[in-house]
């Protein structure tokens, strides 16, 4: 029995690659391709982030794939009524005001990598505030002027 339930998991996870038609394979390259497309935005490898943690169990590797396929392959790509812009906006607000403050430092440098502004950042945080509360907006603005200082003033000053 513990044999079939490991050729299960090994089944959903793609890592035999025979006897699948393909599938294993093809969740390979979009695995790959989320993960070219994070770097893209990101303007870093996520790899590092994405390393087996102690006493991780063996399936927090499917959560791992599974969400950054999802994240990076299926819904950022979705560019056909939002733009990438928008995306980084929504993206960087959700974040903040659900106060998950380091996946808001990755949303606001995608934000940044991708044509928005810092002003804009802040005003963000202008509309966050007065509809998720100062202490809430505070404290993503605190990671936020940590992302900012990160990059080269163009401003001369």
């Amino acid at each position: 029995m513990a044999d079939r339930d490991d050729d299960q998991r090994d089944d959903r996870r793609g890592d035999d690659g025979q006897g699948d038609g393909g599938q294993g394979q093809r969740e390979q390259e979009r695995y790959a391709a989320a993960l070219d497309a994070a770097e893209e935005l990101l303007g870093m490898r996520l790899e590092r982030f994405l390393v087996r943690g102690a006493g991780e169990p063996d399936n927090g590797a499917d959560f791992k794939r599974l969400a950054t396929v999802h994240t990076f392959g299926d819904s950022w790509p979705r560019t056909d009524v939002l733009d990438i812009r928008a995306r980084a906006l929504v993206s960087v607000t959700i974040a903040a005001a659900l106060g998950t403050l380091e996946p808001l430092r990755g949303q606001l440098r995608i934000a940044l990598n991708n044509g928005v502004t810092a002003e804009e950042i802040v005003e963000v945080f202008i509309h966050l505030e007065a509809y998720a509360g100062a202490a809430r907006a505070f404290d993503g603005y605190r990671i936020a002027l940590q992302v900012f200082a990160e990059r080269p003033r163009t401003d001369g000053g």
